[in-house]
């Protein structure tokens, strides 16, 4: 399931990617590709700050892992249930790195789509 969720994740920003470059193709007029461009700039802004606000969650993240495994060494002593605990924060420290990478990807396709938009601004 994690392998399907990287590819779905490309496959999305790949389509993304295809349909701006030839929306932006083929726009006959140079206003109109502008525009065109413009918007996909704007949203292609909106999306970066979501996913760097995502970093910034993801930072928190792996700041409350490394305080939850600080914290379970001494309960591990005699406590049970410590596999539990273990596999849950080994769990979300997994979904965190997943989330990471995918944002890494997200991040790749906007510069990319971002290239194009600029290209098709200054193209005449």
């Amino acid at each position: 399931m994690v392998f399907l969720s990287f590819v779905y994740r490309f496959l999305t920003n790949f389509v993304f990617l295809t349909l701006v470059y030839f929306g932006l193709n083929y726009m006959e007029k140079y206003e109109y590709r502008a525009l065109l461009a413009v918007l996909v700039l704007v949203y292609s802004g909106m999306r970066a700050a979501s996913t760097l606000r995502a970093f910034y969650f993801f930072q928190k993240i792996e700041k409350l892992e490394a305080e939850t495994r600080r914290l379970q060494a001494p309960i591990n002593d005699g406590a049970g249930g410590t596999a539990a605990r273990k596999q849950i924060v080994t769990d979300v420290a997994r979904l965190r790195r997943d989330g990471e990478i995918k944002s890494y990807m997200d991040l790749f396709f906007l510069a990319l789509i971002v290239l194009l938009c600029v290209a098709a601004i200054f193209r005449q």
